[in-house]
């Protein structure tokens, strides 16, 4: 018997085949990815932001604090080192990669508390309005690094789950061969250790 299929019909198979493949989750996959690198971008622009800040912080603080230089000597390395690393969407399966990038930005962030803590013994400082106005963007830019951050794991997470759970699995095995999963942040050392904060 021989069977024929005619264009239109040849045509609604293809369409009723390319709507199942859609429905049962070979799009979840490239989806979820580009959702957490977009996510990632958020992370490297709030980095990018306070990095922007430091200069003009660093000068503020050494017009009122010109003894303190090797914390400001050590607020311009730990940024020149956090910049210098870069992690793009391309290395977000890197662990390594991932926490050098981490570690440094850490690092930059215990230099600044320290350069925050010394203000307080300078009351001419502590009242410059440049100076609030800096400590404020910092104080704001701080938060908005930690949203970024969450909303990366949350979509790393739900990457990685794609592609270890059903149905995501069949395709990562498949169609998404080279997908791997991506890192994570993860919190360092000095995260539990209660920070102490003095204005």
């Amino acid at each position: 018997m021989n069977v024929r299929f005619s264009r239109p019909r040849a045509l609604a198979a293809v369409a009723v085949l390319s709507f199942g493949l859609a429905s049962c989750g070979v799009n979840a996959i490239p989806t979820l990815e580009e959702t957490a690198k977009a996510r990632w971008a958020d992370v490297e622009n709030q980095y990018q932001r306070r990095s922007d800040l430091i200069p003009s912080l660093v000068e503020t603080v050494k017009g009122y604090a010109k003894q303190e230089k090797d914390v400001l000597v050590s607020v311009t390395e730990a940024r020149a080192k956090a910049t210098s690393i870069h992690v793009d969407a391309n290395d977000l399966t890197d662990p390594a990669k991932v926490k050098q990038l981490q570690d440094a930005q850490n690092a930059l962030s215990g230099a600044l508390g320290r350069l925050l803590a010394v203000s307080e013994n300078y009351p001419d400082l502590k009242s410059n309005q440049n100076f609030l106005a800096l400590q404020s963007q910092l104080e704001g830019t701080e938060n908005r690094i930690a949203v970024a951050r969450r909303d990366y794991i949350a979509a790393v997470q739900a990457y990685n789950i794609e592609l270890r759970t059903f149905p995501g699995v069949i395709w990562a095995s498949t169609v998404y061969h080279s997908n791997k999963p991506m890192a994570e942040f993860t919190a360092s050392d000095s995260a539990q250790t209660a920070p102490v904060v003095k204005f």
